[in-house]
């Protein structure tokens, strides 16, 4: 049933997609990017060369780029322009830097007026494609991806974190007699997880199945609301579950349970999702908009920042949490730039889990680099 209903789901948010490219057409809005000619990008002072970093490098322990705190510094536009923002949630950790840019005037500083709107993807998706939304705060999901494939000028443009060494978050087992974290049959298990198969956690639950015998194919998924996850995996109503920040805490040091994984450390699964307006017709200001998030995270998210109980107290008050569940999990890694082959294995793992079908969509057809390196100072 989860499976009928997962793809259900994928294929509703494909045809909204379609009907929304029809109404671009209705609109003249070009459903591809018109060509455009190289931008000048030059040195950015306070950016020197750990400000990028190979693509390639998948390296769990690589180091995020940086630049000096408070750089690259504002270089506002003529003009003021008012940009709308998509999110699923104003309450995630990973939403921080934006709430905060927002709180300490960064995109100001710009010349941007950005408001947060909280919108679900398959709601922002349309809009962000016809040009009613800037930018998404969101992950290239199967719907994304379904979306760029009917021909959207939608591209991913800055990643957004990667988690902590010490972060337990990801796919956790109920051990049955004999079992060890080493040694878990995965499948035909029953795996309980609010998160839909066209997720980009479906990438690093694949992963991680298949280390124990398993994969996306060989268990059974039961979807539930966020509250009932635990609950299930503790009463023995399923028999694994991806458990998020800071849920997991609740199973950590218990020997009935195991942690098998999660997302890849030094490898962001989503971030800023730009559509025609800052990709084509505004990159000035599509740049202004990364310029003040990079700077954001140089300035305030650079390392450990729940060391700094004064700026974790103001970030549990942005993003309306309680200040000891905020300091109860590890700092993310927040990290604006874009690993090579991530779309690639993403779509692996949609294939695996049965939500998309065909040929893949090319990583230069969904990812935009040049506009973070232009913020940095990068060639």
């Amino acid at each position: 049933m989860t499976h009928i209903r997962t793809t259900a789901f994928t294929l509703l948010v494909a045809g909204s997609l379609l009907a929304a490219a029809g109404c671009a057409e209705n609109d003249d809005v070009p459903e591809t990017a018109a060509p455009t000619g190289p931008r000048t990008v030059t040195p950015v002072a306070g950016c020197g060369k750990g400000s990028w970093t190979d693509p390639a490098d998948l390296s769990p322990d690589r180091r995020p780029a940086r630049c000096a705190p408070n750089t690259p510094a504002p270089e506002p536009l003529a003009e003021e322009r008012r940009l709308t923002i998509a999110t699923g949630t104003l309450s995630a950790e990973y939403v921080g830097p934006l709430q905060t840019a927002v709180e300490k005037g960064e995109f100001k500083k710009e010349g941007l007026n950005v408001e947060l709107k909280v919108l679900p993807t398959p709601d922002a998706l349309p809009l962000l494609a016809k040009g009613d939304l800037d930018a998404q705060w969101a992950a290239p999901e199967a719907a994304v991806m379904n979306g760029i494939s009917s021909g959207f000028d939608i591209k991913w443009t800055a990643g957004n974190f990667s988690p902590a060494p010490r972060s337990k978050s990801g796919l956790w087992v109920r051990l049955k007699k004999d079992e060890t974290a080493d040694r878990v049959p995965m499948a035909g298990r029953r795996l309980g997880t609010m998160i839909g198969k066209g997720s980009v956690i479906a990438y690093p639950m694949n992963k991680a199945l298949k280390k124990h015998g398993g994969g996306l194919d060989k268990i059974r998924f039961q979807q539930l609301d966020s509250a009932d996850v635990l609950t299930a995996l503790q009463n023995g109503g399923i028999d694994s579950a991806w458990l998020l920040d800071p849920v997991w805490r609740k199973v950590d040091g218990d020997k009935r349970y195991a942690f098998l994984g999660g997302q890849p450390q030094g490898e962001p699964l989503g971030g800023l999702l730009f559509g025609p307006n800052l990709l084509r017709e505004d990159p000035d200001a599509g740049v202004a908009l990364l310029r003040a998030y990079i700077r954001t995270v140089n300035t305030y998210f650079a390392g450990d920042y729940k060391t700094d109980k004064a700026f974790a107290a103001k970030l549990a008050q942005l993003l309306e949490t309680d200040e000891e569940v905020l300091l109860a999990t590890p700092s993310l890694r927040m990290d604006w730039e874009i690993r090579a082959g991530t779309t690639d294995r993403l779509q692996d793992a949609y294939r695996a889990a049965g939500v998309s079908e065909g040929a893949k969509v090319p990583e230069e057809k969904v990812v935009d680099r040049t506009l973070y390196e232009e913020a940095v100072g990068h060639k």
